[in-house]
């Protein structure tokens, strides 16, 4: 007998999500649900006195003007989780493999092109050096000890530099050091870059580094990290 294709996966509803979110928000944030229910709590109060105000006292306006407060209490609720909610993210991915290409396909917006998987890896420390590239140029980053990855960063940047000549090349680390760039701030850095090329050199740019890099597939590479699932490790 015909084996049975498997079933896809089934995706996970809103409020399933927004459950698995606020589980892990509060994992970070313990006094989440305390600020949520004083953010209900204060929305329906102000509904009632609005009530009362403008319908002066009458209940159909009470009940009314509560709802509505309640209903805009439920936004600031949801609005205070999803700001925490990142907030929490950097903190548990903060100086784990592979962070640094969660933060770089998930947070440049479409004027910046990179990818979770490093351009180059260290199989024994899971070091990597990772790139981005947009209208301010080419940015390499560095995840990891500074010391063990010049050779590395090195390797990338005359890469680019050969490969795309006169267009800018940064080059950051992320970490907690003086010169260092923290992982939550890594995203808004990079945007800061000024813009240096047009949309067409960007894009010849890319094809120029795609057609000479190397595949990496059989080396043991840190891919992004799922900020709901990750686990905390021992530091580098």
């Amino acid at each position: 007998m015909a084996k049975r294709a498997p079933e896809p996966e089934k995706r996970q509803g809103f409020f399933s999500q927004m459950r698995s979110l606020f589980r892990f928000t509060r994992d970070i944030y313990g006094w989440l649900p305390w600020a949520q229910i004083a953010i209900l709590i204060g929305g329906v109060l102000i509904g009632l006195i609005l009530g009362y105000l403008i319908g002066g006292g009458a209940v159909l306006s009470l009940v009314l003007w509560g709802i509505t407060g309640l209903m805009l209490g439920i936004l600031g609720a949801m609005f205070l989780m999803t700001r925490l909610s990142t907030s929490a993210m950097y903190q548990k991915i903060d100086g784990m493999p592979g962070a640094t290409g969660h933060v770089l396909s998930t947070s440049l917006g479409r004027r910046w092109q990179a990818s979770d998987t490093p351009v180059g890896i260290n199989p024994k420390t899971q070091e990597a050096v990772y790139r981005a590239i947009g209208r301010g140029g080419i940015v390499i980053v560095g995840e990891g000890t500074r010391g063990r990855l010049t050779r590395l960063v090195n390797d990338e940047r005359q890469k680019s530099q050969r490969v795309a000549n006169g267009v800018p090349v940064t080059v950051l680390y992320v970490g907690h050091g003086p010169e260092d760039v923290a992982i939550a701030d890594l995203a808004k850095t990079i945007k800061k870059i000024p813009k240096t090329i047009d949309k067409a050199t960007m894009a010849a740019v890319i094809r120029r580094i795609e057609s000479v890099s190397q595949s990496l597939s059989s080396l043991p590479i840190p891919k992004g990290i799922d900020p709901t699932k990750v686990r905390s490790q021992r530091p580098r």
